[in-house]
């Protein structure tokens, strides 16, 4: 299972061609991919126009959503980002850790377009699709 950040998600709704998109739009379809509750939630919210953010919930909610979020993902995410802040590695948001950690215990791979996700792949063993 693939699991795509929003950060390629909101890339691919607004247009934006990148690696990521591409690869995207070519496997979507043909690669088992999913999001999690928060990715929805991060996706879904930036959406000002109810009939775009209509077309995208549908869309969205016709892949795999995963709920992920338990009090041992919370630990381990809290542990993950303590590990790599003792690395000199800081990630800027908890969803990222959160996010990177339900990949890493579920082995999904991520693809993403966010540097935050860089250090649990060097680090922590995250698999992530280089599209």
């Amino acid at each position: 299972m693939v699991i795509v950040d929003s950060s390629v998600w909101i890339d691919a709704f607004n247009g934006q061609l990148t690696s990521q998109t591409a690869w995207l739009r070519r496997e979507l379809g043909r690669v088992e991919i999913g999001i999690t509750g928060l990715i929805l939630c991060e996706v879904l919210r930036g959406f000002r126009v109810e009939q775009e953010y209509q077309l995208a919930k549908s869309r969205l909610l016709a892949l795999t959503v995963y709920d992920g979020m338990n009090e041992e993902l919370a630990i381990k995410s809290a542990e993950n980002f303590r590990y790599l802040q003792r690395n000199g590695i800081t990630v800027r948001t908890t969803v990222d850790c959160l996010i990177a950690t339900f990949c890493i215990e579920d082995g999904h791979q991520l693809l993403h377009n966010d540097k935050d996700f860089d250090g649990f792949e060097r680090h922590l063993g995250l698999a992530v699709v280089h599209a």
